[in-house]
C-alpha cells in the first residue's frame, strides 16, 4: 500500500512516516507520567494542554500561510473538522473519567477496542480494508495492549475475567455500568476523531486541519471546565511547567505527528501507535526519579505484542509479504 499525500504536501519516501510515528510514539507516552505529577483535573490538564498547543499553531499556520487552505474544504469538510476537535475533547474526558465509575480491567479492555472500530470502518467509509495480515497484526496489537494495561488487576486472571465479562457491574451496579459505556464512548470517540483526520489530511495539510480540530477540541473542553465549576485560573508556577510540557510533547509532537502520517497512512495504522503509548509511559515512569516505578513482566510481553502487531500491520511489511 503505497503512502499517500495531501495535495497541499509533497511526496515523501515510505519511511517518513514510519519515523514520525515514532517520534509521535515517544511525545504521547510522556503525558500519562506529566498528568502523574499534575494535581489538577483531568478536564483543566485537557483545556491549558490544548490551550497552550492552539498558541504554537496559530503561530505555525501565520509562518508558514498554510491557513489559506481552509478555502479547499467545503461547508460540510469544515463541520467533520471540528466535529474531530469535540470528539477529541470528548476523548479525554470520557475515559479519564470511566475509570472512577468501573474497573481498570473493564476501562482499558473496551477503550482499547478502538483499533479494531477503525479497522472496520475505514473499510466501509474510506475504502481502505485491511488485508489478512494487518487484521493479524491490529488483533494482535490489541492484545499487546491489554496485557499491558491489566498486567496489575488485583486478582490476576480470574479479577480481569470477572471486570470484563461483568463482575464488576456487578459488584458496582449501575455505577460500573455507567464507568462501562464511558470507556466505550471513549473507543468511539477516539476512532471517529482518527477516521476524520484520514479522510480531512488527504485535502488539506497538517496545520490548517489540526487548527479546527484542536481549536474545536479546546473550546469543548473549555466549556466542559466552566459548567463543571472548575478554576483553570491562576495555576501556580509548576502546574504551568506540566501543562506547558504535555503541549510540546503529547500535543504537538503526539498528536500532531500522528495527524500527518494520517496524509499518508490508514488510520487503523496510524492508531495503532497509541496502543503503544502505555509501554513508553511506563518505560519513562521508572527512569523520572519523581515516579521511579519498575515496569512488570506484563508490561515486556505486551510490549512485545504491540511492536509485532505494529509491525505486522506497517505497510513496509505488507509490501514485503507480497514481493
Amino acid at each position: 500500500m503505497p503512502a499517500s499525500s495531501s495535495p497541499s504536501e509533497p511526496p515523501v519516501s515510505r519511511r517518513s512516516p514510519v519515523f514520525v510515528l515514532a517520534a509521535s510514539l515517544i511525545g504521547i507516552s510522556f503525558a500519562a507520567p506529566l498528568i502523574r505529577l499534575s494535581a489538577s483535573s483531568a478536564i483543566v490538564i485537557a483545556t491549558w494542554r490544548l490551550g497552550l498547543s492552539m498558541l504554537i499553531v496559530a503561530a505555525a499556520l501565520l509562518f508558514t500561510g498554510s491557513w489559506r487552505e481552509w478555502r479547499l474544504l467545503s461547508r460540510r469538510e469544515l463541520l467533520l473538522a471540528a466535529g474531530a476537535g469535540v470528539l477529541l475533547a470528548l476523548h479525554f474526558w470520557s475515559w479519564n473519567a470511566s475509570l472512577r465509575y468501573t474497573s481498570v480491567a473493564a476501562s482499558v479492555a473496551l477503550v482499547n477496542l478502538q483499533p479494531v472500530l477503525i479497522a472496520s470502518v475505514s473499510a466501509l467509509w474510506l475504502h481502505e480494508s485491511p488485508s489478512g495480515r494487518q487484521w493479524l497484526g491490529v488483533v494482535l496489537a490489541v492484545v499487546g495492549a491489554l496485557v499491558v494495561g491489566l498486567a496489575d488487576v488485583p486478582g490476576g486472571l480470574t479479577g480481569i475475567i470477572a471486570a470484563i465479562t461483568g463482575g464488576s457491574a456487578a459488584a458496582g451496579g449501575g455505577r460500573a455500568l455507567f464507568g462501562d459505556m464511558l470507556a466505550l464512548v471513549g473507543a468511539v470517540t477516539a476512532a471517529l476523531y482518527y477516521l476524520i483526520g484520514r479522510r480531512l489530511r488527504q485535502r488539506v495539510g497538517v496545520w490548517p486541519y489540526v487548527s479546527l480540530a484542536y481549536g474545536a477540541a479546546f473550546i469543548t473542553c473549555l466549556l466542559i471546565a466552566l459548567a463543571s465549576g472548575e478554576v483553570l485560573l491562576p495555576q501556580p508556577r509548576r502546574e504551568l511547567s506540566i501543562f506547558a510540557g504535555l503541549a510540546i510533547g503529547p500535543m504537538l509532537l503526539g498528536h500532531t505527528g500522528m495527524n500527518w502520517a494520517l496524509g499518508h497512512l490508514p488510520a487503523f495504522v496510524v492508531n495503532l501507535t497509541t496502543l503503544g503509548e502505555p509501554i513508553g509511559a511506563t518505560i519513562l515512569a521508572a527512569l523520572l526519579p519523581g515516579i521511579a516505578e519498575v515496569p512488570g513482566v506484563g508490561t515486556v510481553v505486551g510490549g512485545a505484542l504491540v511492536l509485532a502487531g505494529v509491525l505486522l500491520a506497517s505497510p513496509r511489511a505488507q509490501a514485503a509479504a507480497k514481493r
